[in-house]
């Protein structure tokens, strides 16, 4: 019998609370964040998106909501970046930097939702047609591919346009959407270590079928998980910033990097700053979550360790 199987019979004997895997597992992890430390990159984007986090968390101690983002002063409009405003006022006078930084909150918030929102169900669909496989499997990625046949953002913008425009309801239509995604990502992982030996140990032993797989099978498949979490955060900024562009977004006078985009336009010509800076903020946030992404891809597949 092999180190691992010995590991899941002592385990059975001792308790459900006793756990082999702790130091090789924290050693896993410190190895792991070691390599990511290596990709400059992939530090620059973790170290971006720390700071843009703080800001967004911040962002009501830093400007007042209801002063800088909904009031009007008309005597201040258009006025290009100053040292009073850093990133110039809009058409109805308020500051353009408040704006930006308060809709941080609102696209990073609808990115992660969104997202925590398909991986749970998406993941757990895909966990259950990778382990059980047969007419189970077949039944999900049916289902899957149905979804998977229409285009992302016409799904959403069909979801959007039929519960009409909100946050609630951009949040559903791209929830819904990472769904098949991740159903296929998690299915495909599972599949790769569901006949491993620790596996087959586990069922030996008479482990439960859901600690199995919750327990044994979906830990050595968060490498891919999580990689695809951070490349699917930066979509769904992007798409939640097409649908506000498009006006099935976030409504005024609340602040979202698409809408900031959309309302500049107008104005490009005599004050391109408008339309710059939030495309910037967008261009910016999705560069630092896709270097990330493939920093954390380079440095959780163990072919390059």
């Amino acid at each position: 019998m092999s180190e691992v199987s010995r590991s899941i019979l002592d385990e059975n004997v001792l308790g459900d609370d006793f756990d082999f895997s702790t130091l090789p597992r924290s050693s896993q992890l410190r190895e792991n964040f070691l390599r990511l430390c290596q990709n400059k990159a992939a530090v620059a984007g973790l170290l971006f998106l720390i700071a843009l986090t703080l800001v967004a968390v911040l962002a009501d101690v830093l400007f007042d909501y209801q002063k800088m983002c909904v009031d009007l002063h008309i005597s201040q409009r258009l006025q290009w970046p100053s040292a009073e405003h850093w990133f110039g006022t809009d058409e109805f006078g308020r500051d353009l930097l408040a704006r930006v930084v308060h809709g941080s909150r609102v696209s990073l918030s609808i990115g992660v939702i969104a997202v925590a929102f398909g991986l749970m169900v998406g993941g757990m669909l895909g966990a259950v047609a990778g382990f059980f496989g047969g007419a189970v499997d077949n039944v999900i990625m049916r289902f899957c591919d149905v979804f998977l046949a229409v285009p992302m953002m016409l799904m959403a913008i069909v979801i959007v346009a039929a519960l009409g425009a909100s946050i609630t309801n951009l949040v559903i239509a791209l929830a819904i959407s990472s769904v098949p995604i991740f159903a296929r990502i998690v299915r495909s992982a599972v599949l790769s270590v569901r006949d491993m030996e620790y596996v087959e140990a586990a069922r030996a032993v008479g482990v439960k079928t859901g600690r199995v797989l919750w327990r044994y099978i979906l830990p050595n498949c968060m490498g891919p998980i999580i990689v695809q979490t951070t490349l699917r955060i930066a979509a769904t900024i992007s798409n939640t910033a097409a649908l506000s562009f498009l006006g099935l977004g976030v409504k005024a006078p609340q602040p979202e990097w698409g809408a900031l985009l959309s309302s500049g336009r107008e104005f490009i010509r005599d004050s391109s700053y408008l339309a710059c800076i939030p495309g910037i903020c967008i261009m910016l946030t999705i560069l630092a979550l896709n270097l990330l992404g493939d920093g954390l891809r380079d440095a959780l597949d163990p072919r390059l360790k």
